[in-house]
């Protein structure tokens, strides 16, 4: 089923590779293949078995036998979710670009449904190769999305995400090639029981890591690609980097760097606390200085990323349990955030937040929307954004009170930034003839909304079928990096 769930986006791409395919076919059969793959996702899901540690759909095919590579494919509790997220988000990316994308119809859906097929790949791979290829092939179609479809200085963002993103994986791939040196093997379940790796040659393993994974989450210092991409972006890519690839490099950290490296995943431990919370309370403050909406939500996405990672390197079952949880709710919140600026952009052209106001008055059903995904970003109870942070700060606090503290007040700040700008874009008198003649949204608007704001808040008033799957795994896995990091 893994296999088919990687190879439906691809077939999906052959019918648009003919000049016969014209725009409208183009988006049909894009929206169906990303239709079915989710139909196939929803399957994995309710055959999944929540109470085990183990992966399963397991599927092994020897690749280059004589080297001990193979073509690995399996999900644990951890993947599932990262997969449904993906699988979710990309028929809304199809539907949202409906009529905003007019140029090379054909090429767009296309790149989105290779996209779709390599980051299924990258939460799917347990073998380190296949890993690695799935994670480097991902940079192409995001590469043409922003360069090709983006706004006037997309030449620019492109190469920077591309650059930023490839000097990481040349680390990335030598960490990668050396592991596989000491241990013969490159397959991810037998490196979590064999790979005894010292502790110098931890540290700089972790490190190499830690370059490529930092880049994609984004850590700060390492952070300041991801607003010029996510400025020159269409909405869709903004989406899908919001939602998903951001959530690709704290995934890489539970997958390898946390059960591969457990000495060095603890010897580490300071430095991620401090660039964590330095994340949350920086990059808050420097959104609340933005004037362009779609820089102000990149700049919380840093924020609410360095919950993330606080919470994956406390070593703690609530805290693991909640940073994935912040994963979910950050892919659909803040991608839900990109679309609602989408909205206001394809009928403005402008994502100034000095030209709006009074929008409420002429489109009080975006205006719900727009604040039901505000108050899950805030992080309000009964949405997803409370459950995830909650328990970052709870597990975290059992570990370090002062990282929890400090990384409390960035929830005063997300209020802080989030309702300025509701307020400033939603309220008071229309700022223009342009915002009193805006139309509410329609039913394809409300569409593409209403599965993110049901899965928002069914997560954030019933999260037990999120967290359920997740018990297991995440047990398993702190046991595996206490039990490392004592040996050493």
């Amino acid at each position: 089923m893994l296999t088919w769930l990687i190879l439906l986006p691809l077939i999906g791409t052959v019918p648009l590779l003919f000049k016969g395919c014209g725009d409208d076919a183009a988006r049909w059969i894009a929206l169906g293949t990303t239709l079915v793959t989710f139909a196939v996702s929803l399957i994995l899901w309710i055959s999944f078995d929540p109470a085990s540690a183990d992966f399963q759909f397991v599927e092994f095919v020897p690749w280059f036998a004589d080297a001990n590579i193979s073509y690995h494919l399996g999900i644990d509790g951890i993947s599932l979710f990262m997969l449904l997220l993906t699988t979710l988000l990309m028929p809304l990316c199809v539907l949202c670009s409906w009529e905003s994308i007019t140029t090379r119809v054909r090429a767009f859906m296309a790149c989105f449904l290779v996209l779709e097929a390599m980051l299924i790949g990258v939460f799917s791979s347990l073998d380190l190769f296949l890993f690695y290829f799935f994670f480097e092939g991902m940079l192409i179609p995001m590469f043409l999305i922003i360069g090709v479809w983006g706004g006037q200085r997309r030449i620019y963002a492109a190469y920077k995400f591309f650059l930023y993103t490839l000097l990481g994986s040349v680390l990335l791939l030598v960490a990668v090639v050396y592991i596989y040196l000491q241990a013969s093997t490159a397959s991810i379940p037998d490196l979590m029981t064999q790979l005894d790796l010292p502790l110098k040659a931890q540290k700089w393993l972790w490190l190499a890591f830690f370059a490529s994974f930092a880049v994609k989450v984004p850590m700060w210092p390492l952070h300041t690609w991801l607003p010029d991409a996510h400025v020159q972006a269409p909405t869709a890519g903004s989406v899908i980097l919001a939602g998903i690839l951001l959530k690709m490099g704290a995934y890489g950290f539970l997958r390898l760097s946390l059960p591969l490296l457990p000495a060095a995943s603890h010897y580490y431990v300071p430095l991620v606390f401090a660039l964590s919370v330095v994340a949350v309370i920086y990059t808050s403050l420097v959104a609340l200085m933005q004037d362009d909406m779609k820089k102000l939500i990149a700049y919380s996405s840093v924020a609410h990323m360095g919950l993330v990672t606080l919470g994956i390197f406390a070593f703690q079952q609530q805290a693991v349990e909640g940073a994935i949880i912040q994963m979910i709710s950050h892919g659909l919140v803040s991608g839900a955030l990109f679309l609602c600026v989408g909205v206001l952009y394809d009928r403005m052209h402008t994502r100034e937040i000095a030209r709006y106001g009074g929008v409420t008055n002429v489109m009080p059903r975006f205006a719900l929307v727009f604040m039901l995904f505000t108050m899950a970003s805030v992080g309000l109870p009964a949405t997803s954004g409370f459950v995830g942070e909650f328990l970052v700060l709870l597990g975290t606090y059992q570990v370090n009170t002062l990282a929890a503290a400090l990384a409390a007040t960035g929830m005063v700040l997300g209020a802080a930034y989030m309702l300025w700008l509701y307020r400033r874009v939603m309220f008071g008198e229309a700022a223009s003839g342009e915002v009193r003649a805006l139309q509410d949204i329609g039913r394809r608007e409300m569409l593409i909304f209403a599965p993110v704001i049901a899965a928002v808040l069914w997560l954030g008033i019933y999260p037990r079928p999120f967290l359920a799957p997740l018990h297991a795994p995440v047990h398993h896995l702190i046991a595996q990096v206490e039990s490392g990091a004592a040996h050493e």
